[in-house]
């Protein structure tokens, strides 16, 4: 588990924040624009004085809904955001310049400078090279404007689009449907989302092979880098908000298990490994610049084989992987059912104050009724 330090509310830096809202026609029904203005209302009212927002829109074209003012005139906000009707066409680039220049008019040196792009559809729409948005955004972060993106509704939905941008863009990205998950995101969370305490994090793991035969990477497939990068910096890699907790899963076959590949012929022989490194599971490696680094910080240290009864939460998390590798037809699931996943979750799920494992819970049972039916 890698867990950054939480900054309080009151720690927090001045905040010059964009709204940029798809205001497009099929953003009318209640789970889109409706719920992203209910959403954004919760944010704004964690907003202080020296916060600053604007609101930018675009749909056939883009307009400035509010220019940029204190977050202390919170109904003058909330009158912006309730005036915003959904009709047109959707022109997301042109949308997203307007929203830059704004946020370049207000930026607040060494402090929070962010836009935050709320969509149901294909972001694409009217542009004639997605590479040239990445760029667009690339470029901004350079300058210190950063971007989250946050997705509602699930037809025509290029969700791979807003992650790759909000990735570029050394944001976050969250997918909305529901008031409770906004609350999460835009209030419980907002610190995770908005201050960064490290940034292009890369860990970097090795196993002993005098305990491990064989070992998955269980998630985080797609942020994988070549072994060689991890001590390049200049090489982008992710960053961590304040309080952010982070977990590295790993499946493992241990000497003496049945492995699922064939040993190498010139692997080194597991007995012949240092008798002083023998107490050592693995050795792990993590690097991480500070918010405004330029020179990468390494800590290093071994793990033991000692593995301790796993705590709810690991073992709550467990259950999540399960959940997502069996949603996507993992061959490594198919001898557990839905029903066990449920169980793992159920019984590590503990205190939930605000029911979102027990949403999860209710996500399994959904999952295992759509399978049902599909059969």
């Amino acid at each position: 588990d890698i867990l950054a330090k939480d900054r309080k509310s009151e720690e927090l830096p001045a905040s010059n924040l964009v709204f940029l809202i798809d205001t497009s026609g099929s953003m009318i029904s209640d789970e889109r624009l409706p719920l992203i203005q209910s959403s954004l209302k919760l944010l704004v009212k964690e907003l202080r004085e020296q916060d600053n927002i604007a609101i930018v829109t675009y749909a056939g074209d883009s307009r400035i809904a509010l220019p940029s003012i204190s977050g202390s005139h919170k109904a003058e906000i909330n009158a912006a955001i309730d005036s915003l009707d959904a009709e047109g066409s959707t022109n997301g680039g042109a949308g997203l310049e307007l929203a830059y220049q704004q946020a370049t008019k207000g930026f607040i040196k060494g402090c929070i400078n962010r836009i935050l792009l709320a969509t149901d559809g294909d972001f694409n729409v009217g542009i004639d090279d997605p590479k040239s948005i990445e760029s667009m955004v690339k470029k901004q972060r350079e300058s210190g404007v950063t971007l989250s993106t946050f997705g509602v509704g699930n037809s025509n939905y290029n969700e791979a689009m807003m992650v790759r941008i909000a990735d570029v863009g050394n944001g976050n990205y969250s997918y909305i449907d529901t008031l409770s998950e906004a609350q999460k995101v835009l209030n419980s969370e907002m610190r995770q989302m908005l201050i960064t305490v490290a940034k292009d994090v890369k860990a970097q793991i090795e196993f002993n092979p005098a305990w491990v035969t064989e070992y998955r990477q269980i998630g985080y497939e797609k942020r994988q880098l070549r072994v060689e990068h991890f001590n390049n910096d200049n090489v982008d890699a992710g960053d961590i908000g304040a309080g952010k907790h982070i977990t590295l899963l790993f499946e493992l076959t241990l000497n003496g298990q049945k492995a699922s590949i064939d040993k190498l012929r010139y692997a080194p022989d597991n007995k012949l490994a240092k008798s002083d490194k023998t107490k050592e599971l693995a050795w792990l490696k993590i690097r991480w610049k500070y918010p405004q680094g330029k020179e990468s910080q390494l800590v290093e240290f071994p793990l033991g084989p000692t593995i301790n009864a796993p705590s709810e939460d690991m073992r709550f998390r467990a259950a999540v992987a399960a959940y997502g590798q069996k949603l996507r037809g993992s061959e490594y699931l198919n001898n557990t059912s839905w029903q066990q996943i449920k169980q793992w979750a159920q019984q590590a799920k503990g205190e939930d104050p605000q029911g979102y494992r027990a949403e999860f819970i209710r996500l399994i049972e959904l999952a295992d009724g759509v399978t049902d039916i599909s059969q």
